[in-house]
Order: structure tokens, then sequence, then C-alpha cells
């Protein structure tokens, strides 16, 4: 069987639905993997069911992939990304895999917040992993600042870390990046100073306060709530407050946090 197809991991997240929707305009056949057992009627994707975390039906799903794009996380069981990207790894070297291209969070090396240390080593686990990759951090997607916001805006207070600056980046040019990267050659372009196979991150146009996204969106979503920045002690807050989730000299991105919540939150 030739290796040809794109395979795309977490393919019903927020990411993964629009990475699918472009890899379907490549001409090239795409693979999706969920952990459903009732499978999309989709005839422009192969779903198959098979679990990362478990190494479940990892071999027939991978069977002729040449690249894969990992979008798959559990952000509430995160400690299962680590054993995920193990098996993931060990699937692709059976099935011939050339290319895993993944996504990844600008600062993660640089705040210790438990997610982010999570990612960074999937990181390092792809970096010697022996398969041809690339890696693309980005920044924040509206629509999980969105999703936080409206957990968030259940309480009679919003709370977000005090200092702390964000750089909102549209998920769907996230997207149509990593296709790019997907269609090209491993680490494809000049890598920075994080290795081979480190593209320069992408990041939104704009960079905004914690506390000035929170009160934007409140306004949007028409609710009547006070924003209490909260000052983080010790390393994390230091971190947050470096400056590390955003990439001011990488804003390429064109769609605006002001555009989405125009478009997905106002009322």
């Amino acid at each position: 069987m030739k290796n040809d197809a794109i395979m795309v991991t977490g393919a019903t997240g927020v990411l993964g639905r629009q990475v699918l929707d472009r890899a379907r305009h490549t001409g090239l056949p795409v693979r999706a993997l969920t952990r459903r057992a009732t499978l999309p009627d989709d005839p422009g994707v192969a779903w198959f069911t098979g679990d990362l975390a478990a190494g479940t039906g990892l071999d027939e799903a991978f069977a002729g992939v040449r690249t894969v794009i990992h979008c798959a996380s559990d952000i509430r069981h995160f400690k299962n990304d680590i054993p995920a990207f193990h098996h993931l790894l060990e699937a692709a070297r059976r099935a011939g895999v050339e290319h895993i291209v993944n996504i990844s969070i600008v600062g993660i090396d640089r705040i210790p917040y438990p997610y982010y240390r999570i990612k960074l080593a999937g990181e390092r686990l792809l970096e010697t992993s022996g398969i041809g990759w690339t890696n693309l951090r980005a920044t924040q997607f509206p629509e999980l600042l969105n999703m936080a916001f409206g957990v968030l805006s259940k309480l009679p207070v919003v709370i977000v870390p005090t200092g702390t600056d964000c750089q909102p980046v549209d998920q769907g040019e996230v997207a149509d990046r990593l296709v790019e990267l997907a269609l090209g050659e491993p680490g494809a372009g000049e890598p920075p100073a994080g290795g081979w196979g480190r593209v320069p991150d992408l990041a939104g146009p704009t960079v905004y306060p914690a506390d000035r996204l929170a009160r934007d969106w409140l306004r949007a979503a028409g609710k009547r709530r006070r924003v209490l920045p909260v000052f983080i002690p010790g390393k994390l807050g230091a971190g947050f407050r470096s400056g590390a989730l955003t990439a001011p000299d990488r804003a390429v991105g064109k769609r605006t946090w002001e555009e989405y919540l125009a478009e997905h939150v106002a009322r």
C-alpha cells in the first residue's frame, strides 16, 4: 500500500475540525481518528475508531498514512497525553509514517504550568522519535477563550491573572498553516533557535491584557460581571506576567478578537 494519506488526530476537537475541513481540499486521501464507536457518515474522510491513550485500533488507522497532523489532547486528563504520544509514535513507526506535524503552545518552555510541561514533554518525544517532524507553536484560540469565559462568567466575579497578556489567533488560520506544513517536508523553512523541525510561531494580530479580553467578552455576551485580576505568586505567576504567552514578533494572524466576538458571541 502506498503511503500518501493524511491522518488527523483529535479530528472532532476545536482545532481538529478545522484541520480536517482543510485537509479535504488537498486532493490526498484523508483519515480521521476518534474514540467514538459510531463513526460519522462522511464521504470525504475515512474515519477510524482508535484510542491513543490506550494504544488500541491504531495499526489499521495508520496503514497507508504518510503524514499525521497531531491535534489530539485531553486537557482534563492531560497526563494521558504522554502515553498517547508514545502510542502514536510507535504506531507511526510500524506504519512507515514519514512526517508528523504537531501543534503546541507558545510559552510552554517558560511557564511551569502542569499542562504546558506535558506539552513540552511531547515535543521532546517527537524530537527524538526518529520520524520526520514539524512542530508549530501557536497562541490562544478565541474558541477556547470563549469556552473559558463562559465557565468563569457563571460566578459573580470573573477572575483573571493580573499582568498577563494574551494574543488570540484564529484557529482556522492555525489549521491552514498545519495543512500547509503537512504538504511540505519535515521542518520546512528556516527553523528558529529551537532545533530543526520547529517552525516559527503563529500568533494573532494584537496583544491584549487578560482583563481586557474578559471585559470585551462580557460586553459582547451581554453579561454584567465584575472582572477581578488576581496576583498569582511564584514562578507560575511570574511566567504569566513575563509575556511568555505572546509572540509579538510573530503577529502574522489576520482575524481579530473583535471579529470573533462579533460573529460568535455578540447578542
